[in-house]
């Protein structure tokens, strides 16, 4: 059976709730798969051997497992650790969230909310995934012989190259589909807010606009950027994955994005640091003015 990569799993003990999102998000063309406690949920997920789901929109507060418990299990689950989560709550306070963003929830949304912004972040959440399971599926169908290179140094400019090319070393390791959504993030960075000099807000407007990669594509053919490379050095030892990622950009304050913050939980972007450090490595670590980025995974994560 084909996966549906636009259908959500929808948690709340509260009917209305549940009517409300999946009216909002039937207009975007979301199918909504629902449950009306923790239990349920996990029940749901544990019986699902298609992978059908691209997203989960979970309710904080709920009788019996609540959505922080429900969460830690999800995280806990190989095959589940990188569905994205939106945690929606009337419990707006920095605390709080600061719990719900450390247990992995992905994106918040603070009750009440209309369908404009409901439908912003679900969408932004179930392309996410749906790239990650593209480039996942085409790590399945690459040649296993990438896990015999035992070191290497690599170029490219573009975003699409940078993707292509988290795919291919991504295969020199033994945990491809942990690593490849991390050193994604870390080498698309790399391109528009290293290199193309994108900053944070810049891309919350483009993206708003609908003009991002427009915006990446002009920069790349300026004569100020048209030449920046990213290099990419990689290096396995015997107990440890090594990624060195350096751009030629000016830098940037790379320590207010290693945790996904209460002041960005509501925006569409801005994980992809954090995410790497949390899912895909055993380290993330920025020096010098922001432009170089080592990534480690210990072999013994796996």
């Amino acid at each position: 059976m084909t996966r549906n990569m636009n259908t959500v799993l929808i948690v709340d003990d509260e009917e209305f709730n549940l009517d409300l999102i999946e009216e909002f998000l039937g207009f975007a063309d979301i199918e909504c798969v629902r449950a009306q406690d923790g239990q349920t949920a996990l029940d749901i997920l544990e019986a699902d051997d298609i992978g059908r789901f691209s997203a989960i929109i979970l309710d904080r507060m709920m009788p019996g497992l609540d959505g922080i418990e429900v969460i830690k299990r999800i995280k806990a689950t190989p095959d589940l650790m990188n569905l994205p989560i939106i945690m929606q709550t009337a419990m707006a306070r920095k605390d709080n969230m600061l719990e719900g963003l450390a247990a992995g929830a992905h994106y918040y949304l603070a009750k009440p909310y209309d369908s404009e912004t409901l439908t912003t972040i679900v969408t932004a959440a179930v392309r996410d995934y749906a790239r990650l399971r593209e480039q996942q599926d085409t790590i399945r169908d690459a040649a296993n012989s990438l896990t015999m290179m035992e070191e290497g140094t690599f170029n490219y400019r573009t975003i699409d190259e940078g993707k292509r090319l988290a795919i291919m070393l991504a295969n020199a390791t033994t945990a491809p589909d942990r690593v490849v959504l991390g050193l994604t993030e870390l080498m698309i960075n790399a391109v528009e807010h290293g290199n193309l000099g994108i900053t944070y807000d810049e891309k919350s407007t483009l993206n708003e606009e609908g003009a991002w990669k427009d915006e990446v594509d002009r920069r790349l053919s300026q004569t100020r950027y048209k030449d920046r490379t990213v290099t990419v050095d990689f290096k396995r030892t015997v107990d440890t994955y090594v990624y060195t990622i350096r751009d030629e950009g000016d830098g940037f304050e790379w320590d207010e994005y290693m945790e996904i913050s209460p002041e960005r939980a509501f925006d569409t972007h801005g994980r992809g640091i954090a995410m790497a450090k949390m899912i895909s490595f055993s380290s993330v670590e920025y020096s010098g003015k922001g432009n170089v980025v080592c990534a480690k995974l210990q072999r013994s994560d796996n």
